[in-house]
């Protein structure tokens, strides 16, 4: 029986997601078993946490190169390549018998990972009506936060029964059935656009693009500034033991699903109104957690707020940086993506830092800040540039149209 064109595309959604959440589930399953890993390579555990760099260095470069690369391959093409080249990255990580093939396989993910989110984070728009262009992202994404919520537990069953090359074996199985499901259920999606490495740069003279740039910096740099040392924050200051850090961790997880949905929602009515409320949420909640130490059902309450807000955040981000310059999306994510990942890395020194400085109180405190100057830049800079969004043209961005003209999302 012929499937509906809507149908298609809402299955082809699904497919997309079962992608996303094998890509994040093969990044953080082996975060957890570092120790693991450098205990069996004999190496120091600093020396290992150079595979968490060099897989966000990879994603930083490899969003912009696969994005200009494969500007005129079929998108489905394009994600069925992404998805052999994460199984590859997967069995060599798991066979890998020295630290520097292992580093190879995660340099291997990074690009894998930050192409998918230039390209394949975008694609519901090519999928689905426009009127339902967020709820399907938010389907997309819903991945990333049921992968972060699973990664844990399975990330400490695996430590505990098997070896560390078990995440990766995994992570390859579970790439096999998202290659598939992609093979039959993803539509053709021809290319619309030609994307140049000179976009890039003119999208800074995009004013929506610039602010939307600006603010995902401020809110990924805040959130992983803090959010790093949520661990250590749980045992050192309040105290809790490692059965309640799961649970922790575990709620805000959670929350996060749930926000990713409640912000499909809220996005679709008030873009720069709900993520101006997203980021001052974040702010207080972040702010309050080493004040409310002393209590755990209080910090409890400021994790699932925290989680719930930041469940959204890179939703409505995503939702703000797809349509900053018409006609060239793609391009827009691409930069989307490598914006997120140095925010990320820049996070992890931020706090490393203020913690040797001042201890958790000013690591949350400086999170704070900066995501309050994500606030105050939306809230000065945003309106105007979501006033032109309508009419920001797309001649400042030096690209090629193809010949098959596709509304942005």
């Amino acid at each position: 029986m012929t499937q509906s064109p809507e149908r298609r595309g809402w299955l082809g959604v699904i497919s997309v997601s079962l992608g996303s959440f094998v890509l994040v589930l093969s990044e953080f399953l082996p975060i957890g078993l570092l120790p693991n890993i450098a205990s069996d390579l004999g190496i120091g555990i600093g020396t290992a946490g150079l595979l968490i760099v060099a897989t966000a260095i990879a994603a930083a470069i490899g969003a912009p190169v696969i994005t200009v690369v494969s500007s005129r391959i079929d998108r489905r093409y394009v994600l069925w390549s992404l998805m052999v080249l994460l199984i590859i990255a997967d069995v060599v990580g798991a066979m890998a018998g020295s630290f520097a093939l292992l580093l190879v396989a995660r340099v291997l993910l990074g690009v894998t990972l930050g192409a998918f989110w230039a390209i394949g984070a975008g694609i519901a728009g090519r999928l689905v009506a426009a009127p339902q262009v967020i709820k399907a992202t938010s389907i997309i994404t819903a991945g990333v936060s049921v992968a972060t919520v699973v990664s844990l537990p399975l990330g400490s069953l695996v430590a505990n029964l098997a070896s560390w090359r078990l995440a990766f074996v995994i992570g390859a199985g579970l790439a096999v059935v998202a290659l598939v499901g992609q093979l039959i259920l993803l539509p053709s999606i021809p290319s619309s656009s030609r994307v140049a490495f000179r976009t890039f740069g003119g999208l800074f003279r995009v004013q929506r693009a610039r602010v939307g740039l600006i603010a995902t910096a401020f809110v990924f740099l805040a959130q992983f500034t803090a959010y790093t040392f949520i661990t250590p924050y749980l045992e050192d200051l309040v105290k809790v033991d490692t059965s309640t850090v799961t649970l922790a961790l575990l709620v805000f997880g959670i929350a996060g699903i749930a926000g990713n949905f409640a912000f499909s929602v809220a996005l679709s009515r008030n873009l720069v109104g709900t993520l101006l409320f997203g980021k001052i949420l974040l702010a207080v909640a972040i702010v309050l957690l080493p004040l409310l130490a002393w209590t755990v059902p209080g910090v409890f309450v400021l994790l699932v707020v925290w989680g719930f807000v930041w469940g959204g955040m890179p939703l409505g981000m995503q939702t703000w940086m797809s349509t900053a310059a018409p006609g060239v999306a793609e391009g827009s994510l691409a930069m989307f993506v490598t914006t997120i990942q140095l925010a990320i890395s820049g996070g992890s020194i931020v706090g490393a830092v203020t913690l040797g400085l001042g201890g958790y109180g000013a690591t949350f405190t400086v999170s704070a800040v900066i995501a309050a100057l994500g606030f105050v830049t939306l809230l000065v800079l945003g309106r105007s540039g979501s006033s032109r969004a309508a009419s920001a043209p797309a001649a400042p961005v030096p690209v090629t149209t193809g010949a098959v003209a596709v509304p942005c999302p």
